[in-house]
């Protein structure tokens, strides 16, 4: 069956970095787009970057230049580098199988940025 399992989630100061992966299963990853969302708690869930099968990449606006998706077709893997991480970046990642919309999504993994 289809598989998202997210990982490397923390907790970091601002400023800091993580990168986060989603390792995919049970299909042919290369043949979908690939989309990252966040939910910080009480909020509504929102995008935060996708990547399509020929690596067109889309970014909402809050996390440009500082976010950077990418995927490895080989590991079956994308993932999500964060870089200047803020305190408006605390919230649960997660990741999606598809481009304009999505079908099956993992867990999340828990990004907390605070000093």
């Amino acid at each position: 069956q289809v598989q998202l399992v997210e990982s490397g989630g923390g907790s970091v100061q601002p400023g800091g970095s993580l990168r986060l992966s989603c390792a995919a299963s049970g299909h042919p990853f290369r043949f979908y787009g690939l989309t990252w969302y966040r939910q910080a708690a009480g909020k509504e869930r929102e995008f935060v970057a996708r990547i399509s099968v020929r690596d067109t990449t889309i970014y909402t606006d809050s996390v440009k230049g500082r976010f950077t998706i990418s995927r490895d077709n080989d590991r079956n893997t994308a993932y999500l580098q964060m870089n200047y991480l803020r305190p408006e970046d605390t919230a649960l990642y997660y990741c999606g199988r598809g481009f304009e919309s999505t079908d099956y999504r993992g867990q999340g993994t828990q990004v907390t940025v605070s000093s």
